[in-house]
């Protein structure tokens, strides 16, 4: 199978500092794949120039057979690109229903003369469902944002980043520790909502450091460190690897409890 993300020899650096030295992978339509590795290895600024927010000094990105090195984070949406942060963003002062309605609304644009809340109505409801939001009370879905709890902001700015996207079965999901913050409950339930995106079509590159939201839910996994991709392959293959053993995940830990959820 051709892959669909496609990053060659990825370079950034700051200074003296070099955050990125030649980073190579790719990832195939619909997996879902966790880049990994200790704090300073380079993973946000990975994300960052994949999203847009930096632009690497050498490389290449390639989404869909689209170059996207020059193309502005707010143009990605548009190309089938989406993110979300490690501390979740959402629009605080709209409520949880226009949230969606708005990122609905973005792609072919909101006019002075629509009423917000009577826009994509069907669609947005939809979304909230998929994302476990429907359980809150209609005072909750209609009230500003900001009244949520953390993990329903999460799962909120996760569904308002695929609603967004023209054809989300078809997109790339960059996902910038989606578990952080999270209880152990709230971090199983919103990686599997992850994973089934994945099982939906949408090609799913995420960074994580909590190992229970990476090992039974990646379908293959990146390490980074010092800026170098330093192993790749399947989850209980790279708990297996010497190196990351001994510099991230710990020797002690047994490869073989991940090999049956690979």
């Amino acid at each position: 199978m051709r892959p669909v993300l496609e990053v060659q020899d990825l370079h950034q650096h700051y200074g003296a500092v070099h955050a990125l030295k030649g980073v190579s992978f790719q990832v195939l339509a619909g997996e879902c794949v966790a880049l990994i590795g200790p704090n300073g290895a380079g993973k946000s600024t990975c994300f960052a120039c994949l999203a847009g927010q930096q632009l690497a000094k050498q490389g290449s990105v390639t989404w869909r057979d689209q170059n996207l090195m020059h193309v502005p984070a707010e143009s990605r949406r548009g190309m089938g690109v989406a993110r979300t942060f490690q501390v979740a963003q959402v629009f605080e002062a709209l409520s949880v229903f226009q949230n969606l309605q708005l990122a609905l609304k973005a792609a072919p644009g909101v006019s002075m003369f629509d009423a917000l809340d009577q826009c994509e109505v069907n669609t947005a409801t939809a979304w909230l469902q998929k994302m476990g939001l429907d359980d809150l009370s209609h005072d909750a879905l209609h009230t500003p944002a900001m009244n949520l709890s953390y993990g329903a902001k999460k799962r909120l700015e996760l569904a308002v980043a695929m609603a967004g996207l023209n054809d989300p079965q078809a997109g790339l999901l960059l996902l910038d520790e989606p578990a952080a913050g999270l209880s152990p409950t709230e971090r199983a339930d919103m990686m599997q909502r992850v994973k089934s995106l994945a099982k939906q079509g949408t090609t799913v590159l995420y960074t994580e450091h909590n190992m229970d939201a990476v090992f039974g839910v990646a379908d293959r996994v990146l390490v980074l460190m010092e800026g170098q991709l330093v192993a790749q392959g399947l989850p209980h293959e790279v708990a297996a690897n010497a190196l990351v053993r001994e510099r991230y995940l710990g020797a002690s830990l047994d490869a073989l409890e991940f090999s049956d959820h690979a």
